[in-house]
């Protein structure tokens, strides 16, 4: 039988920073096995927006980590051709007066207090950094200058690059199909090409981790749901300087940036699509979800009212009840870590997710506390909930 250290299952963002993270620790022989091709499921549908701008602390915690290692993959990494693509453009978020402007008060603190710089400006200081906005109607805005987005791509093949180059094994076209039991413990996985044994096992699955409930008979609590993005082209240039931009108008919020150095990328905050079942092929965007985004661009920014479509995708979330990954080890079984239930947030936490997550499977300290993502939350109802709310940016 075929046998390596450790084997990851799952060749996303998260996977592979996962495997590379194991290989950097010394795990000895790390298998990634992808059921399809590297970065071809979720990851290659996120629109790579980077803050740290959460009103759960731990969220906060992981993604100041993560941002550090964006904007120096390089050095990180110790590989000269790492790129991500990062832009710093910054990250503004607009707010209507009442409870989401309270919740981004008492975020921007929460930042601050950690260092982070993050402030709430006036609407001429607005108006200076994005000119575009239409302001009028007097909303609380904030300000995170570090933030802006990356390249999922890019980021991918440096993760996959680094694994590479300190042994591991990332193998594409090859699905697990089930895991190897010795009692309670995990030693293997399944394929159609035979079983492989692993000293330990990490699921990284994303959509598709509900097929550890099949496989170890316990409850997954992660449901899959579409969400669709949205690109326009005007007359008026949305060029790379431009902030990004995080905007909960009245009637529900939307997100957006520079795509391409003209065109504006856009999506919605909302909840989605739910999915019956794992399904990463493009989806049909009604002509209605583009007029209602449109219209809501639009009213925050009148340069893009007779824009055009551009072009429009599906992604999809693996969706936790609280909208926050499930990270380590699962209760009562051994040998096995996972890393799921992202629900938007797993490119931007890619980096430290991998490097905490391999050290636990490991058996060494991680930097920074699983704990408070631990499976067992649910049931003992301690959720991931800050200010927000349960959303993409809880």
């Amino acid at each position: 039988m075929e046998r390596h250290d450790a084997i990851v299952i799952g060749g996303g963002v998260i996977g592979t920073s996962i495997a590379c993270h194991l290989a950097r620790f010394g795990a000895g022989r790390v298998l990634l096995l992808e059921r399809g091709q590297l970065g071809g499921g979720t990851s290659a549908q996120s629109s790579c927006i980077l803050r740290t701008h959460y009103s759960v602390r731990e969220n906060v915690t992981l993604a100041q980590a993560s941002l550090a290692v964006f904007r120096d993959l390089p050095g990180y990494l110790e590989d000269a051709e790492a790129e991500c693509g990062i832009n710093r453009c910054g990250l503004m978020l607009v707010a209507p007066a009442g409870a989401r402007a309270d919740a981004l008060r008492e975020t921007l603190a929460v930042q601050r207090s950690m260092g982070i710089v993050a402030s709430e400006i006036d609407i001429g200081e607005a108006r200076r950094l994005h000119p575009l906005l239409d302001l009028d109607d007097g909303p609380v805005i904030g300000w995170e200058p570090g933030a802006g987005y990356a390249d999922a791509h890019m980021t991918l093949s440096a993760y996959a690059r680094a694994a590479r180059r300190r042994g591991a094994i990332l193998r594409e076209g090859v699905a697990v199909t089930g895991l190897l039991r010795a009692g309670a413990r995990v030693t293997g996985v399944l394929t159609a090409s035979g079983p492989i044994a692993a000293g330990v096992v990490v699921s990284a699955q994303n959509i598709w981790s509900r097929e550890l409930a099949a496989w170890l008979g316990i409850d997954v609590p992660v449901a899959p749901s579409r969400h669709a993005v949205i690109t326009f082209e005007g007359p008026t240039p949305y060029t790379s300087r431009l902030p990004v931009v995080m905007d909960w108008v009245p009637a529900g919020g939307i997100y957006f940036r520079s795509y391409g150095g003209k065109q504006v990328l856009v999506g919605d905050t909302g909840d989605g699509v739910p999915l019956a079942a794992p399904d990463t092929t493009q989806a049909d965007v009604s002509l209605d979800h583009v007029a209602d985004i449109g219209e809501k661009l639009a009213r925050r920014m009148p340069a893009f009212a007779n824009a055009g479509l551009a072009t429009s995708w599906t992604g999809v979330y693996d969706v936790t009840p609280d909208w926050n990954p499930v990270l380590g080890p699962l209760p009562g079984i051994d040998g096995l870590h996972v890393a799921f239930g992202f629900s938007g947030h797993g490119f931007k936490l890619s980096p430290t997710v991998g490097r905490i997550v391999a050290q636990a499977a490991l058996g060494l300290p991680p930097d920074h506390s699983l704990a408070p993502y631990s499976i067992e939350r649910f049931a003992a109802g301690r959720r991931l909930v800050g200010g927000y709310g349960a959303s993409v940016v809880s």
